[in-house]
This record gives structure tokens, C-alpha cells and sequence, in this order.
């Protein structure tokens, strides 16, 4: 039989990417949006649930991951179906199946028609070109701090990229630039590098620390703005950097950039230690953004927050759905979530 779920408003009922997907809900009563983001607009896409309706199925049934997050809005009870529970419930209602298979007949056409239309587009229109670009930028400039957070950003949003592999060595260069030289000072590395050719234009734009001017490829103001308030991040100056990411959501420019100073500033409150509002800030993010490339990272600061308010059940919950998205043994983020779930276990023994 299934089982009642009870849930509150702004709770999660599962988030996009849950590894562990085995189960179908129907909502008897509340309110539950399913958010996630279209594939060819980039736009948050939020459908609310019916009374009545199923929700989960697709995932379940085919034993893959979550493909959205399911927020409850308002207080919300569900019930919860296993896999063989639902399959047993459906086979007695052909009026669900006929249901369902039209749901999902139509939803197969319409990513059919957004996968054509991506194809078509142009790969110069790309971010991830324009965020080596940046990365580019900051390195012939020598100012090795933003190109090492650039470089290892654009390998935590694209680390099948067709760029990866020149990012990663992009990034060993900014690290060791910035240990024997400091920002500022030394060699262009790009300058310098074996092999690589630079045109006199290039030289002089990393000279001069200017942008290179490359027709849709400059930086802006929004990426100026944004990599400014990393530089004051990676100087520890949390205060200063909150206040420019801010400015970057409130004036609303580049999308691109929007969404990831929504990240930085969860960040930057956490690292001020204002655990209340790097919650708020997190949770708002997620629900906003649920296909957002940092939110695995998110909820790791959001453990690690409650963590810091001495709540060590909802800490370890967040770690806990760390490990259920994140199938890597090796990934950094899930031995870091494995290291703090182990702690606390060990704490409520000891």
C-alpha cells in the first residue's frame, strides 16, 4: 500500500538529479511545482500539479535520475508509491495509462523540436567559448587569480568541453604564476608558451591589460563587473564582494553572470558568517535555478551552514542528498559530503 507523505512549504520533495528515484507521488492536497529549466529557451519552466495528478513517474519507471525539482509551495500531502506498487495500480486503471502515455508522447515531440532548433544555432553564440575567452583575457593580463577562477569555473560547467583540456592547462599556468610572481607581475604565460602563436594585436592587448577586441567575444560590463567582485572574493574581502554581486542581480543584465553571482553571493555571506541569510540565499537560488551548474556546491554550503547553527539532522540531510546526485566515487564534492556526514555520525555516537 502506499505511504502519506506530509511536507511543508518550501521544502524539497526530490531535487533534479537524484540518483535514487524510485518513487511516484500523487498529490492529495497543497501545492507542488515541478521546476526546471527548458533546454533550448534557457528559461525556468515551473508546472504546478493537479490534485490528483502523478508526478515522478517518468524517472521512476525508467530507473533514471530526476530530471526537475519538486518544490512544495504550500503545505502539501502526498502519497508516496513504490515502483511495484504503482505498476500494480496502474495495470487496474487503463484510464491512467491512456493518460500518461499522451503526457509523455507529447512531452517526447516537444524536446524532439527543441533538440532541432539547438542544433541549428550558432557554436560562436556559445558561453562556454565566451567564458575561456575571459579566462584568456585575464591570463595574458597576468592577473592570475580571476584567470584561475575562471578556468576552474568553466571546467566545473563544462568538463567534457571541447576546451577542457586547454583550460586545465590554462589553469596550471595561473596557479604557478601566481605562486612565483604574485598578480600583476611576471610573464604572460600565454606569452610564453611553447608553440603558441600570438598575434602582435594579442600581445599588445595583454600589455596594455586591455580586453582583446574579438568581434562578440568582449567581455561585459556585467563579466567586468562580475570577475571585479571575484578578484575582491579571492582577496578576502567577503563585504566588498557581496556588495558587487549584488549590484550585478539588482541591475538584471547578462543572464549568464546574473545566475552565477546568485551562487557567489550565498558564498560570500557564508564566508561572513551570516549562516541565516547564506541559507535564505542558497535555498532561493535553488528553487529559481534548479538546473544551476553550482548546485551540488550549493548544497554542500547549505550543510555545512546548518552545520555551523549546531543542526546537525538537517546538515547531514543535505549531505546525504549530495551522495545520492553525485555518482562519482572520485568527484571532490562527494568526499568532501562523505567527510562531513562521517563526522557528525561519529560526534552522535561519541
Amino acid at each position: 500500500m502506499p505511504k502519506v507523505g506530509n511536507y511543508r512549504a518550501n521544502s524539497v520533495i526530490y531535487f533534479q538529479g537524484d540518483v535514487v528515484a524510485d518513487k511516484v507521488f500523487v498529490l492529495q492536497q497543497g501545492k507542488v511545482s515541478l521546476n526546471y529549466t527548458d533546454i533550448e529557451t534557457s528559461k525556468e519552466i515551473r508546472e504546478i500539479i493537479q490534485t490528483g495528478e502523478f508526478f515522478g513517474v517518468k524517472s521512476a519507471l525508467g530507473k533514471y535520475p530526476r530530471e526537475e525539482n519538486a518544490v512544495v509551495l504550500a503545505d502539501a500531502q502526498v502519497l508516496v508509491f513504490s515502483v511495484t506498487e504503482f505498476e500494480v495500480f496502474a495495470q487496474a486503471q487503463t484510464r491512467i495509462i491512456m493518460k500518461m502515455l499522451k503526457v509523455f508522447s507529447n512531452q517526447l515531440r516537444r524536446v524532439h523540436k527543441q533538440v532541432d532548433n539547438l542544433l541549428e544555432r550558432n557554436e560562436a553564440q556559445s558561453p562556454e567559448a565566451g567564458l575561456f575567452k575571459a579566462g584568456e583575457y585575464y591570463l595574458k593580463a597576468r592577473q592570475y587569480s580571476q584567470a584561475k577562477y575562471i578556468f576552474s569555473r568553466y571546467l566545473t560547467y563544462y568538463p567534457a568541453g571541447r576546451l577542457a583540456e586547454q583550460a586545465s592547462h590554462y589553469l596550471e599556468s595561473a596557479e604557478s604564476g601566481a605562486i612565483k610572481y604574485g598578480d600583476g607581475k611576471g610573464p604572460s604565460p600565454l606569452m610564453v608558451e611553447a608553440g603558441r602563436q600570438i598575434s602582435s594585436r594579442e600581445a599588445q592587448a595583454a600589455h596594455d591589460n586591455q580586453a582583446p577586441k574579438v568581434p562578440g567575444n568582449g567581455l561585459s560590463d556585467a563579466a567586468k563587473n562580475f570577475y571585479d567582485a571575484v578578484s575582491l572574493f579571492s582577496s578576502e574581502k567577503y563585504k566588498e564582494a557581496l556588495a558587487g554581486f549584488k549590484r550585478i542581480v539588482e541591475e538584471n543584465g547578462d543572464p549568464e553572470y546574473v545566475t552565477k553571482a546568485l551562487y557567489e553571493m550565498g558564498r560570500s555571506l557564508f564566508m561572513l558568517q551570516q549562516y541565516d541569510l547564506a541559507i535564505k540565499q542558497f535555498t532561493q537560488m535553488i528553487q529559481s535555478y534548479p538546473k544551476h551548474p553550482d548546485l551540488v556546491d550549493s548544497l554542500y554550503y547549505l550543510g555545512q551552514s546548518y552545520e555551523k547553527k549546531h543542526d546537525a539532522e538537517r546538515a547531514k540531510g543535505f549531505y546525504k542528498k549530495i551522495l545520492s546526485m553525485e555518482a562519482d566515487e572520485d568527484a571532490p564534492i562527494r568526499t568532501k559530503a562523505t567527510k562531513s556526514l562521517r563526522r557528525l555520525e561519529e560526534a552522535a555516537r561519541g
